[in-house]
């Protein structure tokens, strides 16, 4: 059986960083605190909470704690979650994926500057959250195609179009050619992260010459969920898995070729366990 893993696969620059940043403060400070999970990866968090660092979901749940340190999670947070922090003295620690502040230094100036601001991608996702928090929530969520077509603003108004970094890029292409066909004075800001783009098509093209495709991240990862559609519209025979664990190999037993890729959040440990099993236990 041949195995292909896409070279861009697992820890993406932004999950990388904020992880080695969590790790140093468990190594240097107790009363250590992720707000939200710090990525989507529960393997990653458990050992993070077997180091003594604890998840907590809102700003008032450390408050009355001595000492806290707080530690802003890649997906970044809205503007008055940072003030919120500060009024109860607590140390920050912003390990925000610099990709993502960029946008939020770009929807804020955009805004004050008289821009109608538009955030393509999952008005549920962390990210997007916190990217809207950053213009007062003054802006629109598009996701889809369908969304895009309600959108009617007047025609002399000036707007200022950003992505959440993990976006499809294949969908916000769609998002925009179908506003520009609207005669929008439209500023679009292609803040699809790179590295997502790279990650995307290399999926897509292994899938497209896979028998069958695996596809390893978290459940509640937007950017590996992404990765699942892209996959399985090249290869019926995709599967979308969390740890070596989910893996039944016996359903790959009659394919010739198989592919391997990885949402952002995927340790490199776990891919390559995977990629062993499958290329071991034939």
């Amino acid at each position: 059986m041949k195995v292909t893993v896409a070279d861009s696969a697992g820890f993406c620059f932004g999950v990388k960083r904020a992880v080695q940043m969590v790790y140093e403060e468990a190594k240097n400070n107790r009363n250590v605190y992720t707000l939200g999970p710090i990525i989507h990866n529960e393997q990653v968090v458990q050992d993070m909470e077997q180091k003594g660092v604890q998840v907590i979901e809102k700003p008032e749940d450390v408050k009355d704690i001595p000492d806290a340190t707080v530690i802003i999670r890649s997906h970044g947070v809205p503007k008055e979650v940072y003030e919120k922090l500060q009024l109860y003295g607590v140390k920050i620690v912003d390990a925000t994926c610099p990709f993502v502040k960029k946008i939020h230094q770009i929807v804020m100036e955009k805004r004050e500057q008289g821009y109608e601001i538009i955030v393509v991608g999952d008005p549920s996702h962390p990210e997007v959250q916190g990217i809207c928090g950053w213009c007062s929530n003054e802006c629109t969520v598009m996701e889809t195609r369908q969304d895009a077509d309600k959108y009617d603003r007047d025609r002399s108004c000036k707007i200022c179009l950003v992505a959440q970094t993990t976006f499809n890029y294949k969908k916000f292409e769609d998002i925009v050619d179908l506003l520009a066909k609207k005669s929008y004075d439209i500023l679009v800001m292609n803040t699809i992260c790179n590295a997502t783009e790279v990650r995307q098509t290399e999926a897509g093209t292994i899938a497209s010459q896979s028998d069958a495709m695996i596809v390893i991240g978290g459940k509640h990862s937007s950017n590996t969920q992404k990765l699942y559609e892209i996959c399985k519209a090249e290869c019926e025979n995709t599967h979308f898995i969390q740890t070596l664990d989910d893996l039944d190999l016996k359903r790959f037993q009659s394919f010739r070729s198989v592919g391997i890729t990885a949402g952002a959040s995927t340790p490199n440990n776990i891919i390559k366990e995977v990629q062993s099993y499958v290329r071991h236990e034939q």
